[in-house]
């Protein structure tokens, strides 16, 4: 995997993580929007501008593709690439957690 993705993508933000998520299920936007917020009760909630520019520099670095377009709305689902990272943001994830048990 190339540097520029590591540096962009390693530690992943919320966003990055919840729109990747989204995108195991090819998604528009407002879907994925919708989404995020169902699977946070809210606690995010994406503008369009977010999801908009983040969606535009994932697409620019092969995470995600567009499938098609229905009513004007571009629906896209997650590259073999973005399940790579999205894996490996997972796996960190988990290391937090279970390192996190151990206590303070």
């Amino acid at each position: 995997m190339d540097t520029k993705l590591k540096k962009s993508y390693f530690p992943m933000t919320e966003t990055a993580f919840y729109i990747l998520l989204s995108l195991a299920t090819p998604r528009h936007g407002y879907a994925i929007i919708d989404h995020v917020e169902q699977l946070t009760k809210k606690r995010i909630s994406l503008g369009p501008g977010t999801i908009y520019g983040t969606l535009s520099k994932m697409k620019k670095d092969g995470l995600i593709e567009p499938v098609k377009e229905e009513n004007n709305r571009k629906i896209y689902q997650i590259t073999r690439l973005g399940k790579e990272i999205l894996e490996i943001e997972k796996a960190r994830i988990k290391e937090l957690y279970m390192n996190s048990k151990g206590g303070i």
